[in-house]
C-alpha cells in the first residue's frame, strides 16, 4: 500500500521582495510616462502662442512644472553676450521689488552664455564661478541650466533653481529640459517672425498714415501729435516725447508726448548744447541710454521730473536735416526696447521727418501759387479797372460843364470824387496784394498778433487784442517766449473747452508781463482735466510768476498770468 506523499514545498523566492521591486519600477515607469506626456504638453503649450513675451513667460513656467522646482528664469542675450532680459518665475511682486538690480550675465550665467551646455550644481555658494546675487535676492541653492538654441544662434538660456523636494537636479531633469530647450527654440523662432511681420506691418500703417495727414494738408502740429503716439504704439515704450527747435535753436521744447505722464513732460526745455537731446538733434545719429533719470547726459530739468530707465533717442529727419528728437523710454527697472524695435523707430521717424519737409515744400509751392495769383489780380485791376474808372471819370469831368443845371453838376461832380477815391482804394489794395510778408515778425506785438491769427482757426472767430506797454523794447527774450506759450495754450483751451463766442486777450508790460485772456463760454467744469493749466503754471513758474483762473459774472472763464519783469524796462 502506497503511503500518500505530502506536497512539494515551494522554494523561498522573496515573493515579497520581488513584487515591492516590480510594483517601485511600475511607478517609475508611470511617472516618466507622466513625465513625457506632460513634455508633450507643454511642447504644444509653448508653441500655439506667437506673443514672444507670452511665450517666453510659458516656457519658464513649463520649465519650473517639468523638474519640480520652485524658481525659473529665462536670460535673453543681447549685445556683447550681456544679458538683455531676465525673466523670472516663482517670485513675488514684493520679493522683486526687494531685488537691487537684475543678473547681468557675471558669473556661473556668464559661463553658461560662454560656453552653451547644460551645467548642473547641488549647491551655487560652493561653485568656483559663482559670483553671488544682487542685494535683495532670495537664497537659492540647487542650480540647473540649458541653452536656448535658435538655428546657430544662443537666443537664450533656462534657469531652474531650488529642487522643490530639497534635493538636487539630477539627469533626468536635465534630459527634460534640455528635450523643452529644444522646442522653445523653434517656438520663439516663429514668435519673433511674427512679432516682426507685426511690427513691419505697423510701421507701414503708421507711416502711411503720418504721410497722408502731412500731404493732405493737415496742421503740422495735429501732425506731429501723431508721430508721437504712433511712436508711442509701435516701439512698445512707456512714454514718447518730441522736442522741438525753439527760440532761434538755443533750446529744445518738449512741444508732444504720450504714454505714461505726458502731461508732465510736455513744456520742459532742455539745452541744445549739453544735452542728450541736443547732442541727437546735432548729430542725427541714434542714442541710447541705459538710465534715464540719472545719466549725466541727460538735462537735469527731465531727469529730475521724469521717472524713466533705459530710453532711446532718435532724430526726426535724415542726418543734416534734423528737424526734432524723439525719445522713447520705459520705466526704472524695465528691459530696454528690443534692438529691432529701437531700429524701426528710427526707420519710423526719418520717414516721418521727409514726409515733414515734403509737406513745407508743399505748403511753400501753395504760397508760391497764391503770391502769383495775387500778381495777376493786382495786375488786371491796375490795367483794367482802375483805366476804365478813370477814363469814366475823366468823362464826366468833361461834361460838367455841359450841364445847364447847377444841381446836377454838383452831383456829377461828387460821382467823381467818388471814383477818384475808389481809385486811391483799389491802389492801396493793390499794395497789399503785392506785398509780401516777412518771414517771422521780430516784435512781440507782431508775433502775438501771429499767435491770434494762428489760433483763429481753431476758435472759429479772432479773438479781440489788446495790448499795452514797451512789449517790443521792455520784455526779456525769455519771458517773451512763455507768454507767447502760454498764450497759445491759453486760446487752445478756450477753443477746446470753453465752447466760446468771443475771446479777448489783453497783454501788458508795465512792472509785471501780464496776460488776461476772458472768453464767454461754459466756464470750468469741476474734476475736468487740468493738464493745459499745469502747463501755465508751469511757465510762469519759471519765471517767478503766477497764475489765476475764476469764473466770470457772465459764466465764462477769465485767466491772468503774469511775471516779474526788470527794474530798468522803459516806460511809455
Amino acid at each position: 500500500m502506497d503511503t500518500e506523499k505530502p506536497p512539494p514545498r515551494l522554494p523561498s523566492l522573496g515573493l515579497d521582495e520581488l513584487l515591492a521591486e516590480l510594483q517601485v519600477r511600475l511607478q517609475a515607469v508611470l511617472a516618466t510616462r507622466d513625465r513625457v506626456n506632460a513634455l508633450f504638453d507643454a511642447v504644444v503649450a509653448v508653441g500655439t502662442n506667437l506673443d514672444i513675451e507670452v511665450v517666453l513667460r510659458g516656457i519658464v513656467e513649463a520649465a519650473v512644472s517639468l523638474v519640480n522646482a520652485r524658481y525659473g528664469a529665462m536670460g535673453v542675450i543681447g549685445e556683447g553676450g550681456r544679458l538683455a532680459e531676465f525673466i523670472p518665475v516663482g517670485l513675488t511682486e514684493e520679493e522683486i521689488g526687494r531685488i537691487h538690480h537684475w543678473p547681468e550675465g557675471r558669473g556661473l550665467l556668464g559661463a553658461l552664455i560662454r560656453d552653451p551646455r547644460p551645467v548642473r550644481v547641488a549647491d551655487l555658494s560652493a561653485h568656483e564661478l559663482s559670483s553671488g546675487f544682487p542685494a535683495g535676492h532670495p537664497p537659492m541653492t540647487s542650480f540647473l541650466g540649458v541653452p536656448i538654441r535658435i538655428r546657430d544662434e544662443v537666443y537664450g538660456n533656462l534657469y531652474l533653481t531650488e529642487k522643490a523636494d530639497g534635493g538636487e537636479f539630477d539627469e533626468e531633469d536635465e534630459a527634460v529640459l534640455v528635450a523643452l530647450a529644444a522646442a522653445a527654440g523653434v517656438a520663439i523662432e516663429n514668435a519673433r517672425l511674427y512679432d516682426e511681420a507685426r511690427r513691419q506691418q505697423r510701421w507701414l500703417a503708421a507711416s502711411a498714415e503720418v504721410t497722408s495727414a502731412l500731404l493732405s494738408g493737415a496742421d503740422v502740429s495735429d501732425a506731429l501729435a501723431l508721430i508721437t503716439t504712433k511712436a508711442l504704439d509701435m516701439s512698445g515704450a512707456d512714454l514718447v516725447m518730441l522736442a522741438l527747435p525753439a527760440r532761434g535753436g538755443e533750446v529744445l521744447e518738449i512741444a508732444h508726448a504720450a504714454g505714461e505722464d505726458a502731461h508732465d513732460a510736455v513744456g520742459m526745455v532742455v539745452p541744445a548744447t549739453g544735452s542728450a537731446s541736443g547732442v541727437v538733434l546735432a548729430t542725427g545719429q541714434l542714442l541710447t541710454v541705459a538710465d534715464y533719470s540719472h545719466d549725466d547726459r541727460v538735462a537735469p530739468v527731465t531727469r529730475e521730473r521724469l521717472t524713466l530707465g533705459p530710453a532711446v533717442l532718435v532724430p526726426l529727419g535724415a542726418a543734416g536735416n534734423v528737424r526734432g528728437v524723439l525719445t522713447a523710454g520705459r520705466r526704472p527697472g524695465a528691459m530696454p526696447l528690443a534692438p529691432a524695435a529701437a531700429d524701426m523707430l528710427v526707420t519710423f521717424a526719418t520717414q516721418a521727418g521727409i514726409a515733414l519737409e515734403l509737406a513745407e515744400h508743399r505748403r511753400q509751392a501753395e504760397r508760391v501759387a497764391v503770391f502769383e495769383d495775387r500778381d495777376r489780380i493786382a495786375r488786371d485791376l491796375h490795367d483794367l479797372v482802375i483805366q476804365r474808372l478813370y477814363a469814366t471819370g475823366i468823362s464826366l469831368q468833361g461834361a460838367v460843364g455841359l450841364i445847364g443845371s447847377p444841381e446836377v453838376a454838383g452831383r456829377v461832380s461828387q460821382a467823381v470824387d467818388a471814383l477818384d477815391e475808389t481809385i486811391r482804394d483799389i491802389r492801396t489794395s493793390i499794395f497789399e496784394l503785392q506785398a509780401r510778408p516777412q518771414a517771422r515778425p521780430t516784435g512781440l506785438r507782431s508775433r502775438i498778433v501771429e499767435v491770434a491769427d494762428e489760433m483763429t482757426g481753431l476758435l472759429g472767430f479772432a479773438p479781440t487784442l489788446r495790448l499795452d506797454g514797451p512789449l517790443d523794447t521792455g520784455v526779456p527774450a525769455d519771458a517773451a517766449e512763455h507768454l507767447l506759450g502760454a498764450l497759445r495754450e491759453a486760446l487752445s483751451n478756450a477753443a477746446r473747452h470753453a465752447t466760446a463766442s468771443a475771446v479777448e486777450v489783453h497783454v501788458r508790460a508795465a512792472d509785471t508781463l501780464s496776460l488776461t485772456v476772458t472768453d464767454d463760454g461754459t466756464g470750468i467744469k469741476p474734476g475736468g482735466r487740468r493738464s493745459g493749466l499745469v502747463n501755465l503754471e508751469r511757465r510762469a513758474a519759471e519765471c517767478g510768476g503766477s497764475l489765476r483762473v475764476a469764473g466770470t459774472p457772465a459764466g465764462g472763464t477769465q485767466l491772468e498770468w503774469q511775471v516779474p519783469l526788470p527794474d530798468s524796462v522803459p516806460q511809455g
